[in-house]
């Protein structure tokens, strides 16, 4: 019986499997993207098609952990600094759109449907929330996520997955189910919330924190990845033991570890674990949907589908225009976010036990989020030249293909002494930078800079980085990331990738993004004055050089161990330093800035 379940088990994982990969592979090749590709697989395979696996209800319960990684993955975006930063756009946009949006659909819903209000608001919250999963790569493809249109979308797609958590609660006060009702009452059920939060994030500062420190000392990989997921279902099974959400619990695990020196390299380990499980989890959704269902009613989905683009289309495009923006900017983020979300299966599901809505209901608005996210890339496409900004009324002069060798990201200094070495020896440079200032103080200089931003991947084609041998990114600070820097290799795999970096942290947090060469921008000058000082004392030209060498060779090994550990702060007992009294140089200085 073992060895059938088993059999079993393994028949379904390769059928599941490869049917994803095919449809995935087609999905992207039309350019509609992988959430798509697994709900038709998972359409196809399921029992009212081919009738390939078993019943759906099993796999999805394992699949929901695809959703509770994607929520770690969101606290861990929640940094303080970045939350500080984007707290206009978090909590003024983006609680103005979920609340327009949830009231206009729940209106329509129940104005049009003749359902009852609790289930038009079970049906209209839910569609309220877009596609983190489909919207989120597509601003990264188009290298748009670092971009203030880009984290606009973003911070209303954090909003929206925060969201989800009182979107929850309304379903549950709702419900019908008698099982459901005879929970603890919602002023207790506050209370429990809010301690498991304070709980958590205490447990983060003087449990977890410590751990992955000390994991990071010993520099294993593979108890990392065990203590990231652990950190993840812990904070998620203690939610649900105290009769909370799951993904509430996964959200917290992030947040308590964002403005920590792991958050890079937990969401390296967790990304395909995530990748995987969601993949699964709108497999499963496909495979639950009732094609007959939506057979009988083709017209309902298409209308429902067609009302739901339009009213958040209109209502964000509104919204754009009073947060001061450019309508074809507005437009853009309407249509961008126009779509159903992943989360509004799991809001159908939970509408479904608790007896707001019946499973038809469940399937034809699962089928109406399926259809909308269908058309956003379709959308995008067909309004882009409508969308697309005309020339700038400073008349600055975008970047151009022009044939140039190499391409020069960022005109300071820095950028400014790398671009006059190659032009010294005839190499033909592409200039780009998006301060005005500097480019018309360069014009008077005789420099041609050209306006852009750099950070934008379709800015980088039109410069002609395809055709180039060399990209220079030379731009102040941290402007620069993993997820950036893989997104431009992809795109331009001919021309080496040169990076500037800000300092031994930044190094760190780029030891895995695709480079060819990353140089420390205060570290040739700091050993330039080092020497000096060393001559001016009077040590030989020997010493010198013996000095220097050691310094590197020390330096070198020390950012061997700290890109294993993926913490800055390891090895600090290889930083030099000298006795208190003496002049001898030792290692092991706790006060050092680690960083340097």
């Amino acid at each position: 019986m073992e060895h059938e379940a088993a059999t079993h088990f393994l028949r379904d994982a390769v059928i599941m499997l490869g049917f994803a990969l095919g449809f995935v592979l087609l999905f992207r090749r039309l350019g509609l993207g992988a959430t798509l590709g697994y709900l038709v697989a998972g359409a196809v395979i399921g029992p009212q098609v081919l009738g390939l696996t078993g019943e759906a209800e099993g796999k999805i319960a394992i699949a929901e952990l695809g959703i509770v990684l994607l929520l770690f993955v969101v606290g861990l975006e929640l940094a303080p600094a970045r939350l500080l930063r984007l707290k206009k756009e978090i909590f003024g946009l983006g609680l103005a759109q979920v609340l327009l949006c949830g009231a206009a659909l729940t209106a329509a819903i129940g104005a049009f449907t003749g359902f009852s209000w609790q289930a038009s608001i079970a049906l209209g919250l839910p569609l309220a929330l877009s596609s983190t999963a489909q919207v989120l790569p597509m601003l990264q493809s188009s290298g748009r996520l670092r971009t203030p249109f880009g984290e606009r979308a973003f911070s209303v797609l954090l909003f929206q997955d925060l969201s989800i958590i009182p979107m929850i609660t309304v379903v549950a006060a709702l419900s019908r189910n008698p099982a459901e009702q005879g929970g603890p009452p919602g002023w207790q059920l506050a209370l429990i919330t809010v301690g498991a939060i304070f709980g958590l994030l205490l447990a983060g500062r003087f449990l977890i924190r410590p751990l992955f420190r000390l994991i990071g000392r010993f520099g294993e990989r593979e108890m990392f990845i065990v203590a990231a997921l652990f950190t993840v279902v812990a904070s998620a099974a203690t939610m649900e033991l105290l009769g909370l959400s799951t993904a509430l619990g996964a959200f917290i695990a992030g947040v308590m570890l964002a403005d920590t020196p792991f958050r890079h390299e937990l969401e390296t380990d967790v990304e395909p674990f995530r990748s995987i499980l969601l993949g699964l989890f709108f497999l499963a959704v496909g495979m639950m949907l009732d094609l007959g269902a939506i057979a009988e009613r083709p017209l309902f989905v298409l209308a429902m589908a067609v009302g739901l683009i339009a009213t958040k289309t209109a209502v964000i495009f509104g919204l754009g225009m009073m947060m001061k923006m450019g309508w074809r900017a507005a437009l853009a983020l309407g249509l961008l976010l126009s779509q159903g979300g992943e989360f509004g299966f799991v809001m159908f599901a939970q509408a479904q036990s608790g007896f707001l809505i019946d499973p038809e209901a469940a399937s034809l608005f699962g089928a109406v989020v399926t259809l909308s996210m269908a058309t956003t890339p379709f959308l995008m496409m067909l309004t882009g030249p409508l969308r697309r900004e005309p020339a700038s009324r400073e008349d600055r002069e975008g970047p151009r293909g022009d044939g140039a060798a190499a391409l020069v990201v960022g005109y300071g200094r820095f950028g400014q002494t790398v671009a006059q070495m190659m032009i010294t020896n005839d190499i033909a440079v592409t200039l780009i930078d998006k301060d005005t200032d500097m480019i018309d103080v360069a014009g008077e200089f005789g420099s041609k800079v050209y306006f852009g931003d750099g950070t934008r991947i379709d800015l980088l084609r039109q410069a002609g980085a395809g055709d180039a041998d060399a990209i220079c990114f030379c731009m102040d600070g941290t402007q620069l990331d993993r997820a950036f820097l893989q997104a431009v290799r992809d795109a331009f795999p001919q021309p080496k990738i040169f990076v500037r970096a800000f300092d031994r942290r930044t190094l760190i947090d780029l030891r895995d993004a695709p480079h060819d060469y990353v140089v420390r921008e205060v570290m040739e000058s700091a050993v330039a004055m080092g020497r000096a000082a060393l001559a001016a004392l009077g040590d030989s030209r020997q010493d010198i050089d013996a000095a220097e060498d050691a310094y590197r060779k020390t330096d070198r090994r020390r950012l061997d161990v700290q890109f294993e550990a993926g913490d800055y702060r390891a090895a600090q007992d290889m930083i030099i330093r000298q006795v208190e009294g003496g002049s001898r140089p030792v290692a092991g200085n706790a006060n050092a800035d680690p960083t340097v």
